[in-house]
């Protein structure tokens, strides 16, 4: 006797949990930013045979066409948020990778004290701001972050968005102007948001020696956000020394930069030969 078809709804959902042998990468957006900044690091990998999620974190980030004025929450909830992504992601795949670009690296490392990761792709790494670009009234800042004012003060972006190329920093420029957003960020940095980029940096930089992850960091040497001094933290304070790679034709957006192609091929090359992408099947 013939055994009776499961139902399109039970056939779906066992689809939806089987497991897939390709490792994962989840990728993290800059501090109000959004995915579109790492979708060229993304296609890459993508190719190279990797499930690769770039989520939205609301709270955190700014979608284009979105609010630009959301309530932040507490960095606790982003947390929380990029949680939940590994948390599918590690139900179906055997191993995560886990990165991100600037605020988003940071807070791939404090996600990586959580959950295990099979790699960290740390891009533009910011556990200081302090890059070529960053005004000396920053030591200031912390008076910002006193109730109420962190609740109404907010920084407008300036030259270059973290751009060497002057025809994406001058379409950028367009975008913030047209949309308050781009690929590149927000127009506005709120203090709020500042105030908990402050706390979660303070909490990573911590649990640096803890983390015996294998780690890439990417890093530009003209980075006008943060500067060496995070690259050299990194190398003498995580729990596994990492590899690291400088690029000297871009600034701070290095996915989106000059060198945005060996950006991604120096990530991809690293995956390769750690957490390597099954070959597709032959025809």
């Amino acid at each position: 006797m013939l055994l009776p078809a499961l139902s399109t709804d039970v056939e779906a959902s066992l689809q939806a949990v089987a497991p897939d042998p390709r490792p994962a990468v989840l990728l993290l957006h800059g501090l109000r930013a959004n995915p579109l900044e790492l979708m060229p690091l993304a296609r890459v990998l993508r190719a190279a045979g990797y499930v690769v999620e770039v989520p939205p974190l609301p709270g955190y980030g700014v979608i284009p066409g979105g609010p630009a004025d959301a309530a932040v929450p507490p960095w606790e909830q982003w947390l929380a948020q990029a949680r939940e992504h590994y948390d599918a992601l590690a139900e179906r795949h055997g191993q995560v990778v886990l990165g991100g670009l600037c605020m988003g690296a940071v807070l791939s490392l404090a996600l990586s004290r959580q959950r295990p990761a099979a790699a960290l792709l740390l891009i533009s790494t910011t556990l200081h701001f302090d890059g070529w670009n960053v005004s000396p009234w920053r030591r200031l800042l912390p008076l910002a972050y006193l109730p109420p004012l962190r609740g109404w003060l907010s920084f407008k972006e300036t030259e270059p968005f973290g751009l060497k190329n002057e025809r994406l920093r001058e379409w950028v420029a367009q975008a913030m102007q047209s949309d308050a957003v781009s690929a590149a960020g927000a127009a506005r940095l709120p203090a709020a948001s500042l105030y908990q980029a402050s706390r979660l940096l303070r909490h990573v930089r911590k649990s640096l020696p803890e983390i015996e992850v294998p780690a890439l960091v990417l890093h530009a040497s003209e980075d006008e956000v943060s500067g060496p001094r995070s690259v050299r933290e990194l190398e003498q304070r995580l729990g596994q020394a990492p590899e690291v790679h400088w690029f000297h034709d871009s600034y701070h957006m290095l996915t989106l930069d000059n060198e945005r192609v060996a950006v991604a091929h120096a990530a991809r090359d690293f995956l390769q030969r750690l957490v390597p992408a099954p070959l597709p099947a032959a025809d």
